[in-house]
């Protein structure tokens, strides 16, 4: 029996899709991290645009079906806490920053943060727990402006807030790969996952507005534009794609690398960017 036969059948579990996605995002990172100085493919960015929808969609179903959600949501916030302020740290000190102005950023875990709030706002809604409900729901998609409005009348908040939104109390704002997008997208994902055709169809119409139209209606006014572009250039849409790839979700955790994401992802990151500094930019 062939691999794709036996997939047909069996479907993929959580921990199949998780180190598919892990596969699709070290590519997405090497071209990430390598491109401006060494020819690495285009083509591994673009099979990296499945990554993030698929743990998006793996951390729906954890989340779901964990039995300690505090402490789910506590080994997130800390990986992404201590990511956020190495990366505050180079853009506020300049130390450690690529001489071409590059460094890494910390946008999964920052979206991940934000997303495991929301859903759980989402759950006490379904419970009629409305006050608590929706407070997670609004407060960390209302944060950024929040922000915004007291360093308006507080400009010495300012340093503070930065430091915070990139830390403590992730805004969307300021993620550069992810954000408001990919929180819609996550709450599409959990909220429908007990409908998976609805979800899946949902997801896939969501990241086509996104990321096709969208960025097709801003860029046919930029001169020289062609279509061409969106399957060379602007193919963020490419994570549409990622359904298929949900589609064979059996609804089995899978067994092993249950904390290796957590290890992986920090430590490639890291690895990555201090390799990319042996070569010339």
């Amino acid at each position: 029996m062939n691999t794709l036969t036996q997939i047909r059948r069996e479907g993929l579990t959580g921990t199949a899709l998780k180190l598919l996605a892990l596969f699709f995002m070290v590519l997405d990172h090497m071209h990430y991290f390598f491109s401006p100085m060494l020819p690495v493919p285009e083509w591994f960015s673009m099979l990296g645009r499945l990554a993030a929808p698929v743990f998006l969609f793996c951390m729906a179903e954890g989340f779901a079906h964990t039995h300690d959600r505090k402490r789910y949501f506590w080994r997130i916030w800390l990986i992404s806490a201590g990511m956020g302020l190495v990366q505050y740290g180079m853009i506020a000190t300049g130390r450690l920053v690529r001489p071409d102005g590059f460094y890494p950023q910390n946008a999964v875990f920052m979206n991940f943060v934000i997303l495991l709030v929301i859903w759980q706002g989402m759950d006490w809604i379904r419970e009629k727990k409305w006050g608590r409900g929706i407070l997670c729901v609004l407060l960390p998609l209302a944060w950024p402006v929040l922000a915004m409005l007291v360093i308006s009348v507080i400009p010495a908040f300012g340093g503070i807030a930065s430091l915070l939104a990139y830390t403590a109390l992730p805004a969307w704002s300021v993620i550069i790969d992810g954000g408001l997008p990919y929180i819609l997208l996550g709450m599409i994902l959990y909220g429908f996952r007990e409908k998976r055709g609805l979800q899946l169809i949902l997801f896939a119409v969501a990241e086509l507005l996104l990321f096709f139209l969208l960025p097709l209606w801003q860029l046919r006014t930029v001169p020289g534009f062609t279509m061409s572009w969106m399957f060379t250039k602007a193919y963020e849409w490419y994570g549409s794609f990622a359904a298929l790839l949900m589609l064979c979700y059996n609804g089995k955790r899978g067994a092993g690398v249950k904390r290796f994401f957590y290890v992986f992802y920090p430590a490639h990151v890291y690895v990555l960017y201090a390799l990319s500094w042996l070569f010339p930019s």
